[in-house]
């Protein structure tokens, strides 16, 4: 009778931007971020970690580059958190995000792999932008948030709810730059993560710790890692939508002026809408054929 080895734990793959890479949790001359605190509880047996995950990624880049590398894993869980890198670009379109984060979706679950997805604050409250700037960047972060949804709930997603709540106004949990969590932001995302998995029966091992490993950076440092490299970040991803974003803030004041915003809101709905309805269309054309 050969002996028995030890059991294989999950294999979990995260795929999407800096959140998912971990800026923000810094570990030795990288970053550790949520995905891998939650995979150390995932089983208590050895968990196959794998973090795809790129800072600046949006969700081109995930169904493109990232994808084929994770299916070619073969993960047990997959976490998919991407798209506030889309609202930060001119080219920012919530049809297209739709259609790939439903590619991306169909693709895994097809596999057999768990989905873990996520809706996000919005960039201009977290960055604290004057409203005429902040409520345009408010409504596509929403939209990209409703499409999450809609396509965690057809696709049975662990979804976790994380665009509000005390966490985004809790400066403890936030890095010097405000757009990513610091490592106790990291830590609660885990922890939630790894809870709503409990109830799934789907996490086995302990559940992450809510507190810091590592002394909170001293105010200095933060200021410096935001002067030489949080700025930078900043910049390189809204370089190209500034011009955009200063003619939405225009229509954004003349609108509130008029007493019309309302429709600003309205037609983004529309938008998203339209945009989950073209999806639910493509899925029925197989079969109409």
């Amino acid at each position: 009778m050969s002996p028995v080895g030890p059991s294989r734990g999950p294999r979990f793959v995260a795929l999407g931007d800096s959140l998912s890479e971990g800026v923000g949790d810094p570990l030795g001359d990288g970053w550790r971020g949520w995905a891998a605190l939650l995979a150390d509880g995932l089983s208590d047996a050895d968990v196959e970690f794998t973090n795809l995950a790129v800072s600046g990624a949006q969700t081109r880049d995930v169904l493109e580059k990232q994808l084929p590398v994770a299916l070619a894993l073969r993960p047990d869980v997959v976490s998919v958190v991407v798209g506030v890198n889309d609202t930060l670009r001119c080219t920012f379109d919530i049809h297209a995000v739709a259609a790939r984060l439903d590619r991306v979706y169909a693709a895994l679950s097809e596999q057999g792999a768990l989905l873990l997805t996520a809706c996000l604050p919005d960039p201009g409250t977290m960055l604290g932008l004057p409203g005429a700037l902040a409520r345009p960047l408010a409504r596509r972060q929403r939209s990209v948030n409703t499409v999450v949804h809609a396509l965690s709930e057809r696709y049975g997603a662990v979804h976790l709810h994380a665009a509000e709540g005390e966490w985004t106004t809790e400066r403890t949990m936030w890095s010097a730059d405000r757009l990513h969590p610091g490592e106790r932001g990291h830590r609660q995302l885990a922890a939630r993560f790894h809870a709503l998995l409990v109830e799934r029966g789907r996490a086995t091992g302990p559940a992450p710790s809510s507190e810091p490993e590592f002394p909170v950076p001293t105010r200095a440092r933060s200021l410096w890692w935001l002067a030489t490299a949080g700025t930078g970040w900043v910049v390189r991803r809204c370089t190209d939508l500034l011009p955009q974003l200063l003619a939405l803030a225009a229509d954004e004041t003349r609108h509130r002026v008029r007493g019309t915003s309302a429709r600003l809101d309205l037609r983004t709905a529309h938008a998203v809408s339209m945009a989950l309805a073209a999806l639910s269309v493509a899925e029925q054309r197989p079969e109409a054929a």
